[in-house]
């Protein structure tokens, strides 16, 4: 069976196989809008560093540049939005981040 939500297919021989695909899919593919300013000018951005790949939405605005960091499951390699600290709290903006440099105080 083949199934299209909103633009997102999924295919599996079961309801359950295609729900599983579908949540995934929306889950990683879903995120169109940026969470701190409301753009829908974001693009997809995989960084290297070393033998480590880095997967995350950027807000392309000149003004806001925020970013949707993407963890990685071990067990089968899918990807998952950051959507909580490393205490388990929910982050503002529903993970969607800006860098702020730390200034020196004079």
């Amino acid at each position: 069976m083949k199934v299209t939500i909103n633009g997102i297919t999924a295919e599996g021989e079961s309801h359950k196989d295609v729900f599983q695909q579908l949540a995934s899919l929306q889950e990683v593919f879903d995120n169109r809008v940026c969470g701190a300013c409301g753009s829908e000018h974001v693009k997809f951005v995989v960084r290297t560093v070393d033998d480590n790949n880095f997967y995350e939405i950027q807000c392309t605005e000149i003004k806001c540049r925020a970013k949707l960091a993407f963890g990685q499951h071990k067990k089968n390699n899918s990807l998952f939005p950051k959507r909580k600290d490393d205490e388990g709290n929910w982050l503002p903006s529903s993970g969607w981040t800006k860098y702020v440099p730390v200034t020196k105080e004079s």
